[in-house]
This record gives structure tokens, sequence and C-alpha cells, in this order.
């Protein structure tokens, strides 16, 4: 057991403190990291170490960790109108001027912008708006949802149904029923021998057109994807994927949700992900980015189709009855504004594109290492797949992907491990020498856990 001293932060954080996405039990023993400041894309624990941040936390520090200039926005923002809500035709400049400038900026033409407080309830509010919809048209058996297994939507029961991962759903009687999982499409993992791409991109798109005629297209309302899938551990599309899939949507009037929440505002490469893939949605959520993390906010964009549909059930049923108390509060809406604002004078898609081969060259390299098997990536997010056999594609046990996610740790680098993926997505501030030493310390990392594995001949191989 790590010794932990008495009345120390670290013990009374195990006191007090339930963490998420957390074994509770070895939390008891070993007590938290705890972050006490920061420096661009760097991290400081309270014994001084640094850290370079792969993973932007929660892929959402996109200007770093710290920011004067925001800071000074959120303190004029509170001291002119600390909160207000935009309930019952309520509102207030912040929340109109952000959602404006959403608008402006979406991808495809979008209607109306819902200012939300998360990622989570953007995509709860957006399942409920799918619903609304079909309801207004009177089609209220088209209520199925598809997402696709490895995704990852949301914490709440609906987002976390949407969930395609099923160990968040052990222990509490979840999913709901009327959740469906098609494919994840991980070319690397699962292309029968020969197989390209493209052709692997429509078998996922006959896949998923399997289970709508099995399950019946009218009854199947949705399909949620993100353009990116961040929790197969940050995963690119292969070539034709959304392409071929939106083909199937179209051919059976299923509505298109893009979640944006990791992908949107820079990520790939573009402003937002669909951008990048040619997916022409009928709803996208967004957040994360938006604030560059320094509020909580999140926002839903919808079509005009969408939003019509919202009109006809508001002259039916007297208003649209659905709200959460800091929806668009005006201290969070003029922190996104102001990060919106950065990212124009950044020219933030140019400048993830001009770090983008850097990112993709310096992290493709370590492919060359024994335990390494794939890079693949787009602008600033990719994963490495961790493999136990490189011909035959032999994946590691989880246990190999903690032991790196330590050894990573040791070496300056905080990684975020997905099964046998290293998933990246630095602050979209990162530098091309920051880029070079990540990598370096990453294979440093890479060379430790090899060493480990053979010394305790663990995994059977190397």
């Amino acid at each position: 057991m790590t010794h932990i001293r008495p009345n120390s932060m670290h013990a009374r954080d195990i006191a007090a403190v339930l963490h998420p996405q957390t074994n509770l039990r070895r939390h008891e023993e070993t007590g938290p990291s705890i972050i006490e400041g920061a420096d661009g894309i760097w991290v400081v624990d309270d014994m001084g170490n640094r850290y370079m941040e792969a993973a932007s936390a929660l892929w959402c520090a996109s200007l770093g960790f710290n920011s004067e200039r925001l800071a000074k926005v959120a303190y004029d923002a509170m001291r002119r109108l600390g909160y207000y809500q935009i309930f019952r035709h309520a509102s207030h400049p912040a929340a109109i001027e952000l959602s404006e400038r959403l608008l402006e900026i979406a991808p495809v033409p979008m209607s109306k912008v819902l200012l939300q407080c998360s990622g989570s309830e953007a995509n709860d509010t957006a399942i409920k708006l799918v619903w609304y919809h079909w309801h207004a048209q009177g089609k209220p058996e088209k209520r199925k949802i598809i997402s696709r297994m490895g995704s990852y939507h949301g914490s709440t029961c609906a987002t976390v149904s949407l969930t395609g991962k099923p160990d968040f759903h052990k222990g509490f009687g979840l999913p709901f029923e009327g959740f469906l999982y098609t494919a994840c499409p991980h070319y690397y993992r699962d292309r029968h021998e020969g197989e390209s791409e493209d052709a692997f991109s429509s078998r996922m798109a006959e896949a998923l057109e399997e289970l709508i005629l099995r399950e019946g297209a009218e009854t199947i309302a949705a399909f949620w994807a993100d353009p990116v899938q961040g929790a197969a551990g940050a995963l690119p599309p292969p070539a034709g994927y959304f392409e071929k899939v939106q083909a199937v949507l179209r051919r059976h009037d299923i509505l298109l949700v893009a979640d944006e929440v990791i992908c949107g505002f820079g990520r790939t490469g573009s402003m937002w992900g669909c951008q990048t893939y040619g997916i022409v949605p009928d709803i996208i959520s967004c957040a994360k980015a938006l604030s560059a993390a320094m509020q909580p906010i999140s926002a839903v964009l919808m079509n005009d189709r969408i939003y019509q549909s919202m009109l006809m059930q508001s002259d039916r049923l007297g208003s649209f009855v659905h709200g959460f108390t800091y929806a668009g509060h005006p201290v969070a809406s003029a922190v996104a504004l102001e990060t919106l604002r950065i990212y124009d004078e950044m020219d933030l898609p140019n400048h993830v594109k001009l770090l983008e081969p850097h990112f993709l060259r310096a992290f493709g390299a370590l492919t060359d290492h024994p335990l390494v098997g794939d890079f693949s990536g787009t602008g600033l997010i990719g994963g490495i797949e961790l493999v136990k056999n490189k011909t035959l594609r032999t994946p590691h046990s989880g246990e190999v992907g903690l032991m790196m996610e330590r050894n990573a740790r040791a070496r300056g680098v905080i990684l975020r491990v997905v099964g046998n993926r290293l998933a990246l997505s630095p602050p979209l501030i990162i530098t091309v020498d920051e880029i070079n030493e990540m990598a370096a310390r990453i294979r440093a990392a890479l060379d430790d856990t090899q060493a480990e594995l053979i010394a305790t001949n663990k995994e059977g191989a190397l």
C-alpha cells in the first residue's frame, strides 16, 4: 500500500471525493494524482512534477490549461451578469451572440442552437429532439437509435445507453431498450485479408443496412456517430465510410446525428469533423473545445427539418417543455464566445493543418517499435495500436495498457489508454518541438514497457 500521510490533501481526497471512471478500491490504497498548476500543454502536480498532457485531459483543453484572457472575460461577465436563465422567452446578449456565431460557422446549414451544459446533456437533448421530431411527423414508432460499438456519447442514462461499450452498462441495469449497435469500423483490427479500406467500408455499410432491415426501417429514428471515434481509441474512419453510411440512412429516412463533442473546433484540421469527412447531419452536438474547457457549456445545432417539427409540437402542446437551469449561462456563454474569437485569430483549422504532417510523422514513426502495430490519425488526433504480434495483429491484454500508462507518466507524459490503443489529442497550441518531444517520451515508455514484459515474461511474447 502506498504510504499516505494523515491529513494530507491525498488523505482528504480519499475520505471525501468520489472519482468517476476510477477503481474505487484501488483509489483507497493509492490516492489521487493531484494537479495544482499548468503551463501551456504542461500540467504540474503537488510534488512539482511536470507532465505533457497528450490527451488534453478529457479531449477538451484545446488552448492548454490556463488563460488570462478567458479568465478576464469570465470575471467581467460575472460582474455584469453572474447568472440568468433562457427559459420562457428570457435571454441575454452572450447567449444570442454565441448562438449566432455557431450558426455562422456550422458545417452545413442549421436553423437554431440550443445551449446546454455538457456533452452528455447535448447528446441526451438530441435524443429527445429525435423522438420529438418523429412524434411531430406522426411516426412515434420510429424510436430506436443506432450507434457503433466502441462509441461513447455520454453518461446520462439515455446517452450511456447510446454508448457502445458494455463495461459502461454493467451493474446499472442498462442499456435501455431500443438502443442498437452496429460494428465499429476498425479497419486495422477487423479487415479481411487483402480487403481495401473502401471494401471494408462497404462491408460496414452493408452490416448497418442489415441491422436496419432486421429491426424494420420504420422503427429506426436515428444513427449516431462521432467523426473520429474517440472512445474506440481516437480511431479515424476508413476511406469512404461516411459516404456509404449516409447513403444507407437516406434510403431508409433515418436521421443522422453528428457527435462533435471531441472533434468540433479544429481537432481534425477543419472547424468540424463533419467537414473533414463529408458528413451532412440533421443534428450536431458539441461541447469541450467550445469553451476550451474553461467553462462547462455545450450546444445542440439542428437543421430546419427538425426545427419545423419542434414548431409543430409547440403549436400542439403549448410549449417546448425541456431545459436545464444553467443552459446558456451568461458567464459560460461569454467565455465560449471569446474562445471562438481566439480560434478566429489563430486561424485554427489552418494552424492544425500546418501541424498535422509533423504530428502524423512523429507518431507514425513509432510503428517500427515491436509493441506498435499501427498508428492512424488526422489533424491533431490519433491512436497508437499496441500489439502482441505484428503479423497476426494479436492484441495485448488490458494490463499492458495500464503498464504503458504508468511508464509514460514516469517519462513525464499523461496518456489516455483505451484498450490496446494510446489515444492522442494534445492541446491545439502544441508546437512542433513539443510534438517531437512527446513522441520521444512515448517511445521511451514503449521501451520501458517492452523491457518490463520481457523481465516478467508476461503476455508470452516479445
